[in-house]
Formats: C-alpha cells, sequence, structure tokens
C-alpha cells in the first residue's frame, strides 16, 4: 500500500510567506537606496531568491520531518539576518534624506541690560533705547520686528562693535540688541565686559539663504569641497566663527585626496563686504561668506560645503569606536589629555581637545591647523575600512543633525557605489596656509587691533597650484 504524504502544517506555510515578503522587503529596499553598483544588485537577488527557493523546499517538503526541523531552523535564521540587513537600510534611508541643502541659517540674539539695572523682563524696556550693530546679521531686520510685536522702542544702530559696547556701558542705550557669536567676540577681547550685564530675553531666527553648490560628476569629476568647524555645540545651522577651515580636493580618477588647512586668525578679504578681516569671522556671516572667501583667496571654486561643530566630532569618533590619530609632537592638553609623538587611540572627548588645542605648542595655531588635518585623515581612513561595517548603524545616529551639507544624496549615493565597486586605496596629502604673527583692525570687531595671522604668499600659490593640479589630473 502507498505511503501517505503528511499533511503540511499552517506554521510551516506561514514560514514560507513571511520568508518571502522579507526577502521582497530586503531587496526593495536595497533598490531603493541605490547604493549597490548593478553587477552586485544582480548577484545579491539571485542568492537572496535562491537561498529562499531552497528554505522553502525544505520546510514545505510532505516527506520528512528532519528536513523540515533543518529548513524551519535555517529559515528562522536566514529571516533574523535579513531583518538585520532591513534595520540597517531604514537607518541608510532616514540618513539620506536629511541630505541636501538646508535653505536657512539660525541666529541666536539676546537682549542685555546693565547689571546693577532695574531691567529684568522685555516689557520693562517700553519706551526705551536699544542699540544694535547694523552690519552683522542678516536678520536683524526680523529681530527688531519681533520685539516691536511686543513693545514700542527706539532702536539706534552703530556699525562699530567697541562703539556699542563703550556707550552701553555709558547708559548711552538702556539695553543692546546683539547675536550670540558677536557678544562672544566682546567677551573673549574684553573678560570683564560679561560680569557689566545681564541677558533678559533670548530668541532665535531661521533666516533663509541660497544654495551655493558648483555641482559635478563628483565619480567622475574632481571637485572641492569646504569643511567649516564652528566654534559651538548644540545646533549645526547656528551661525558662529568658524575655527576650523579645510578646503578637501578629491579625484575620484587618481584617488587622490589632498586637504588644505587655512588657519582661522587669517588675514583675508571678507567676500562681500570689501574689508580686512579674520578668517574665522566669516561664519559670523554664514558659510557661503567663508566659501566666497576662501574662494576668493585661493583662486579656486568651491563645489560642496560640510559644517561641523562640536557636538558633531565627539559623537562620531565614539560611534566610530575611536580613531587612530597621529601627533607630531608628545603634549598634554588644557584639558589634562596626554598624547604621545605618534599615533593615538583616542575617544570624542580626546579627539576634540586633540584639535582644539594649540597652547602646549610653540607654533600654536599652525600646530593646531596640522592636528585638525590629521583628524580629518584619521577620520577618512575608520570610515572606509572594513570595520565600519560594524559601526554603520551608531555612524548614522551620530551623524544625525550632526552637519550640515549641500551635497545631494544622489551624488553620495554614486559615490558609494563606485567605492563599492572599485574599493580603491585613496592616496592622502595634507598641506598648511602659513603666515606671520601681527595685529591689526578687523571688520567684525572695528576699534581695537586684534591678533591676526599675515597670509604667506608662498604658501597660498603653493596652495593653489596643488589644488589645480590634483583637480586636473586623469
Amino acid at each position: 500500500m502507498a505511503k501517505r504524504k503528511e499533511k503540511i502544517m499552517p506554521f510551516f506555510k506561514f514560514l514560507a510567506i513571511a520568508m518571502a515578503i522579507i526577502t521582497i522587503l530586503t531587496l526593495g529596499l536595497f533598490y531603493f537606496i541605490d547604493i549597490l553598483p548593478g553587477e552586485y544588485f544582480l548577484v545579491l537577488c539571485v542568492l537572496l531568491i535562491l537561498f529562499n527557493i531552497i528554505f522553502s523546499c525544505l520546510i514545505l517538503t510532505r516527506r520528512g520531518a528532519k528536513k523540515r526541523a533543518i529548513g524551519t531552523v535555517l529559515s528562522i535564521i536566514y529571516m533574523i539576518f535579513l531583518v538585520l540587513i532591513i534595520i540597517y537600510e531604514l537607518n541608510t534611508i532616514g540618513f539620506l534624506k536629511k541630505l541636501g541643502f538646508v535653505n536657512y541659517k539660525t541666529e541666536n540674539y539676546s537682549l542685555l541690560v546693565l547689571k546693577e539695572s532695574d531691567y529684568e523682563e522685555l516689557s520693562d524696556l517700553e519706551n526705551k533705547t536699544i542699540g544694535s550693530l547694523e552690519f552683522t546679521s542678516d536678520g536683524l531686520k526680523q529681530a527688531k520686528e519681533k520685539i516691536e510685536k511686543d513693545i514700542t522702542a527706539e532702536f539706534k544702530e552703530t556699525d562699530n562693535i567697541t562703539t556699542l559696547k563703550e556707550d552701553f556701558l555709558k547708559e548711552n542705550y538702556d539695553s543692546i540688541l546683539i547675536e550670540n557669536s558677536m557678544l562672544t567676540l566682546i567677551n573673549e577681547s574684553d573678560n570683564d565686559f560679561i560680569n557689566e550685564y545681564k541677558v533678559i530675553y533670548e530668541f532665535s531666527l531661521d533666516v533663509e539663504t541660497e544654495d551655493i553648490a558648483h555641482e559635478v560628476d563628483i565619480t567622475k569629476d574632481a571637485f572641492n569641497i569646504y569643511v567649516s568647524g564652528i566654534d559651538t555645540y548644540g545646533s549645526v545651522s547656528s551661525v558662529s566663527r568658524s575655527d576650523v577651515n579645510m578646503v578637501i580636493t578629491v579625484n575620484p580618477t587618481t584617488h587622490k585626496i589632498l586637504i588644505t588647512s587655512i588657519p582661522r586668525d587669517y588675514y583675508v578679504t571678507l567676500a562681500g563686504k570689501n574689508a580686512k578681516d579674520k578668517l574665522t569671522h566669516a561664519g559670523i556671516y554664514g558659510i557661503e561668506t567663508s566659501v566666497a572667501t576662501l574662494e576668493n583667496l585661493l583662486d579656486i571654486k568651491i563645489n560642496y560645503y560640510v559644517k561641523v561643530n562640536f557636538t558633531s566630532l565627539i559623537d562620531i569618533v565614539d560611534a566610530l569606536g575611536g580613531v587612530s590619530v597621529y601627533s607630531k609632537y608628545s603634549f598634554t592638553s588644557q584639558d589634562g589629555y596626554y598624547y604621545k609623538q605618534g599615533y593615538n587611540n583616542v575617544d570624542g572627548k580626546k579627539a576634540l581637545s586633540f584639535v582644539r588645542e594649540r597652547k602646549a605648542f610653540s607654533e600654536g595655531d599652525r600646530t593646531r591647523v596640522e592636528n585638525q588635518a590629521a583628524m580629518i585623515e584619521a577620520l577618512i581612513n575608520k570610515a572606509i575600512s572594513p570595520t565600519i561595517i560594524t559601526k554603520y548603524t551608531s555612524l548614522l545616529s551620530a551623524l544625525d543633525d550632526s552637519f550640515i551639507t549641500n551635497l545631494k544624496t544622489d551624488d553620495l549615493t554614486e559615490f558609494i557605489k563606485m567605492q563599492i565597486d572599485q574599493m580603491p586605496s585613496w592616496d592622502i596629502e595634507n598641506i598648511s596656509l602659513n603666515g606671520t604673527d601681527g595685529y591689526d583692525y578687523t571688520y567684525s570687531y572695528g576699534g581695537t587691533k586684534l591678533y591676526v595671522m599675515i597670509p604667506d604668499n608662498e604658501t597660498v600659490i603653493n596652495a593653489t597650484t596643488k589644488i589645480k593640479e590634483i583637480l586636473k589630473e586623469e
């Protein structure tokens, strides 16, 4: 008599259907993200479909409980693996959605009154005088309008930050309205000023900006990207001084990267202002001013920018599981961290201390600039290493809201596909601009001479030449 075939339990049918759905979802998300080269995606499709068919046949067989048991175990392991991949994919989609030009910058304002005054809140300034700097911020008009919705006040403007401070201390104004990056300038130049005032009202404004990207095919054409590191924690959209200024030149054909570092105190002509100032102060007027200023200085076009702050560096380094950064000198930072000559394994806080330190070196800011370039190189090396796979999800979480760029999603995904397809070894070179110490008047802090670095034209010309060489190489 013929053997009776076993009846397939609903559980195994459900398992087969679930496995098919998860397989389709995984492949669909890969297709949507579009970071795999065509041949890689095709191989992945064949492999996953093949695994799905084999495991389904095992669990749906009508003969052999042993085969079904093996198929069940393999199917569950297979689905768990795919679920982990889906989590990676969803994190990637969330990250990529946030890429691209952000059409605003954030200006943060404070209303100051003298500490010994009776003013305690905004309403106390009804029918009083408020001083402000007419040239400093694009959103000043909006800031005044916001205040005028609540009180009636007389605004008096000056074009000199020293005059504004002195008139305030002489009680020529009842209050001053100032953007916080300018307030930081006053506090650093006059250590006693912070003891003279109190803040009675604070607010932020988002000011519209324009996209300044010069788009190219970054998988085929060489390009320049400006990296700006602002001297704040918290929101990256805030305008602030740019303490880290680098132009990274990337040639995807020759696989060469040139990192050109420019000291924060470089005495340059601010774009759109036609006046001399420190490069770091350009960030006060928005990243577009920093970009245009460096384009004029180096006689180049900057295609894209990336803007980060202190919080960004800490989070990114920690998400990568730390990085190995090279130090030319042995030194102890002001934060108490020790670094040996040679390679140092650092976490986020130690990395930030490394790139900020300058007082430990006889060359001061010059050495700090070199250390900043070394940190960028360390981050690049860790990001393109195979170990990134295990840090992938945490890295994307760390990058969330940690930087601003006008590089588009499609550009980045195409670049990732190129990296996966070719797996090139990148040749990274660092150079720095140099200059001589000096003191001079600056556009942003008129009336008082500040420390500046007078550019060494030979190093500027050398940087321009090297950048253009990398751009032209094929």
